[in-house]
């Protein structure tokens, strides 16, 4: 996999990114980590552990860091793929080693990942059901059925990535990407992923009542 770039949106991430770069070299040898304003050390840990890192000077958000970090990767004129990674240590490296052999092997332009199509995830009963309905919006909005519409386990081939144009700045951005693909002529499927919810991850992860917030933004972009 030495042309696939892993693209990884980070934010005062010191605690988990250094493990995160470490786990991820020895399968992906190309890592880049877009700093979103971090306050912390996340910058200097994340080159410590072998990561390109680009600084935004502010915090711009997770969509915008997610479209610096897929214009790095394409900068590149031999990357053939496009892993999107969480800097916290929720994603597996087996999983994205699997979903790029899925994507190259079946012809796919994407790749998503679902939390749902196997039973390693463990997550409340709320926040599980907020997914589906999730989902099930994007379902009817983008066409495409998918089973876990905001997983950030994601993989794209080169010429999907040049089409996508990301004009959401922050967490709206994953309802964007879903109906954006939705509306182009593209091969894709779903891949069971494991999403590790530590007390780390949650504390950093965005509140379930935050889709309002979410649907807010895509209705009114």
């Amino acid at each position: 996999m030495s042309r696939t770039w892993v693209v990884i949106p980070m934010f005062n991430e010191t605690t988990a990114i250094g493990a995160v770069v470490s786990g991820l070299l020895p399968f992906f040898p190309n890592v880049v980590c877009v700093d979103d304003g971090s306050s912390d050390d996340s910058i200097s840990v994340a080159r410590a552990a072998g990561a390109h890192v680009i600084p935004h000077p502010i915090n711009l958000g997770q969509g915008a860091s997610l479209k610096t970090g897929l214009e790095f990767a394409l900068a590149d004129a031999e990357m053939t793929e496009i892993v999107s990674f969480d800097a916290d240590g929720q994603h597996l490296v087996e999983d994205a080693v699997g979903m790029v052999a899925k994507l190259r092997t079946q012809g796919l332009d994407v790749v998503f990942g679902s939390r749902f199509l196997d039973g390693r995830t463990d997550m409340g009963r709320v926040k599980r059901l907020v997914l589906r309905m999730a989902a099930g919006f994007m379902r009817l909005t983008s066409g495409l059925p998918l089973t876990d519409a905001h997983n950030g386990l994601r993989v794209m081939n080169r010429s999907l990535a040049l089409r996508l144009d990301i004009k959401q700045n922050r967490m709206a951005h994953a309802s964007e990407l879903v109906d954006r693909i939705g509306r182009l002529d593209v091969r894709w499927a779903e891949y069971p992923t494991h999403i590790v919810y530590t007390e780390y991850s949650k504390a950093k992860g965005q509140s379930l009542f935050n889709s309002v917030n979410i649907l807010v933004e895509l209705l009114f972009k």
